[in-house]
């Protein structure tokens, strides 16, 4: 009989999972932002360059922070990460059997028992690695984030730039009072898809996310047209 091969275990979908949650973020926050300054702006004045000026300021200006903002998050969590697996790392070391019996009390309230519970701790602390991956994922809640820091930036940065290219669009073509409505229509509809993308690689209803994004990017758009509109009688 031919020999069975074993699973070859496969961590690509988690990289891509990752990947896609920092496209999402990085497109839903400059589109949105983005939007709702372009929108502001048109309704405050009837010059289109105006209005492309600030927009392209805003999108430069969102991409640059949320690159910053991505950077310094992924990496303050990949440090947070390694400090606590120091700690596990000499605690393991130091005091083997207090840590020992936690692995223990960890698996008693999984509703382990007996000699089943006494195979499971053995074989868990028989192996070191094991033994500190299990204690940082079931002691701690942590997870190793395999994510770096400057492809993390790179990513939402380059996400911001072209999401918050959409609401431009129309106001290269069309005028101020024109271009208002296609730019909510092609916002919506790129943020729907945003929304339902993220359910694909999370969890929840597709139709339900894209719906939910869309109307708070709207509503958000909505309240800049307000805010411009009443700074355009004012000013």
């Amino acid at each position: 009989m031919p020999k069975k091969k074993r699973p070859i275990h496969n961590h690509e979908p988690n990289k891509v999972g990752s990947e896609m949650r920092d496209i999402i973020l990085g497109g839903q926050d400059g589109l949105v932002n983005v939007l709702g300054v372009v929108l502001a702006i048109a309704a405050a004045t009837i010059d289109t360059k105006t209005i492309i000026i600030a927009g392209l300021a805003a999108t430069f200006a969102e991409s640059i922070s949320m690159a910053a903002v991505a950077y310094t998050s992924t990496k303050a969590s990949r440090d947070y990460y390694n400090s606590q697996l120091e700690t596990e790392k000499k605690e393991i070391k130091k005091m083997p059997v207090l840590e020992r019996q936690e692995i223990k009390d960890i698996y008693f309230s999984k509703g382990f028992r007996g000699r089943q519970l006494a195979n499971i701790v053995k074989k868990i602390t028989s192996n070191k690695k094991l033994w500190l991956e299990t204690m940082m994922s079931e002691e701690l809640g942590l997870s190793r984030d395999h994510e770096k820091p400057g492809k993390s930036a790179a990513v939402v940065g380059l996400s911001a730039f072209a999401g918050s290219l959409f609401p431009l669009l129309p106001f290269f073509f069309l005028s101020p009072i024109a271009g208002v409505i296609p730019a909510l229509v092609l916002s919506v509809i790129v943020l729907f898809g945003l929304g339902a993308a993220k359910a694909k690689v999370t969890v929840g209803s597709w139709l339900r996310s894209g719906a939910e994004i869309a109307v708070i990017g709207l509503a958000a758009a909505l309240i800049g047209y307000g805010l411009g509109s009443g700074l355009g009688v004012l000013i």
